[in-house]
């Protein structure tokens, strides 16, 4: 039986112009599904009603397509999509796997028993609401609106990342049960991530290492509704000068400044497949990428931007 067509996809969030560090993630998914003569979806990851703006959403579009990058099928939109959040929730409650939570942050950082957790989620949930019985859900539930909490089984979660190898997380232990659908309704990164990228049929996510952490999570949540996970590949984030990661919030190169000064594509080609080991910083074109790209070459240590390496490989001074 032939193996299925690779299918992998970019999932930016609308919050900023695309920098270049959002560009690479771009080229190396679009790499890795062209290489394998494979698919290359995009998603708008626009569930943060109070950072994402439309402008956004094209401003991507027009960088991609300046760039070369093309997709292959009608972007899938998330803030569209909350009725199929809905139906996953509920086949996890019908399973008992779901509970509502009424904590307020402050309340979980001031349990005794939640020691520090993972950076993204704060300390470890202590399960203050997992086994309320229903009439404390209807009295608590008059005077504030719940989350919703997926129960985190106990043990470790193996997988193999396709760059990082062998990775193994105890959900339960470092993170406890975890959100699902907030308290102002809208569904989580987790579950939505999830749910998509299995509607998408997504083979292989290749995404930056800031979302390795997330994936133990993802996995469980793969398994609780019976969805084949796709291969992972996490390549180390590009930082600053100051160690920390680019931010769309802080301008840092964003693509479309870069076009507004006229640098041919080229040249910022040639830039992030330096970045990625698969080029010396020449300028060159997609179809030598896609010729050249190999797993194996990836870096496996964050790359630092230094502004003066960037303004002489961009002919910018």
């Amino acid at each position: 039986m032939a193996a299925p067509t690779l299918r992998g996809r970019f999932a930016p969030s609308p919050t900023g112009r695309m920098h270049l560090g959002n560009m690479r993630s771009a080229l190396l998914g679009w790499l890795q599904a062209r290489a394998a003569g494979g698919a290359f979806l995009l998603r708008i990851e626009d569930l943060d009603r109070a950072r994402c703006r439309p402008q956004f959403v094209e401003d991507l579009y027009e960088d991609l397509r300046w760039l070369g990058l093309d997709w292959d099928e009608t972007p899938l939109v998330q803030s569209a999509r909350d009725d199929v959040y809905r139906e996953a929730q509920a086949k996890l409650t019908r399973e008992g796997l779901i509970y509502p939570c009424f904590c307020t942050r402050a309340e979980i950082a001031r349990a005794a028993s939640a020691p520090h957790g993972l950076s993204e989620e704060g300390p470890r949930y202590p399960g203050t609401c997992a086994n309320l019985t229903a009439e404390q859900i209807s009295e608590r539930s008059r005077t504030r609106a719940p989350a919703y909490r997926f129960r985190a089984r106990p043990g470790e979660v193996r997988f193999v990342d396709d760059l990082m190898g062998p990775h193994a997380q105890d959900v339960h232990a470092l993170v406890g049960d975890f959100v699902v659908r907030r308290n102002d309704g809208v569904a989580s990164y987790q579950l939505a991530v999830v749910v998509d990228d299995a509607a998408s049929r997504i083979t292989h996510v290749l995404r930056g290492d800031d979302l390795l952490s997330s994936t133990p999570r993802q996995l469980l949540l793969y398994e609780a509704l019976g969805l084949p996970a796709p291969a992972f590949l996490h390549v180390p984030l590009v930082l600053g000068e100051d160690g920390k990661r680019l931010a769309k919030r802080d301008g840092a190169f964003a693509l479309g400044e870069l076009r507004a000064r006229g640098r041919p594509r080229e040249h910022v080609l040639g830039l992030l497949a330096a970045w990625s080991g698969l080029g010396d910083g020449s300028p060159v074109d997609l179809p030598a990428l896609v010729a050249r790209f190999d797993t194996d070459v990836l870096p496996h240590a964050p790359v630092v931007a230094r502004e003066s390496q960037l303004l002489d490989a961009l002919g910018l001074r």
